[in-house]
């Protein structure tokens, strides 16, 4: 099975016939560092203050287990991304 060459979205299911590709309209964030490095967010459907004040996405390979949130946010620098990791949540 060869690898994908595009990243996975970001809360797409493990069994998704195609977790990898984006929907035409949509917009997305990469999303650096952190348990969930390299995955696309979703942020189609976010006001521009929820895309200032970033998210908390759950992942299962956090610090406090699966489950865990992981908190990602634009910089200073790039509001419109890539979004950051900032640290794990419980």
């Amino acid at each position: 099975m060869s690898e994908p060459t595009q990243p996975r979205i970001h809360g797409s299911d493990h069994d998704s016939a195609d977790p990898y590709t984006t929907l035409p309209g949509h917009e997305y964030v990469e999303l650096t560092g952190g348990p969930i490095d390299g995955q696309l967010l979703n942020v189609t459907g976010l006001t521009a203050d929820e895309r200032t004040a970033g998210a908390y996405l759950i992942t299962p390979h956090s610090t406090h287990g699966p489950g865990g949130r992981a908190s990602y946010g634009p910089t200073f620098t790039r509001p419109d991304g890539p979004w950051v990791w900032e640290g794990n949540v419980p």
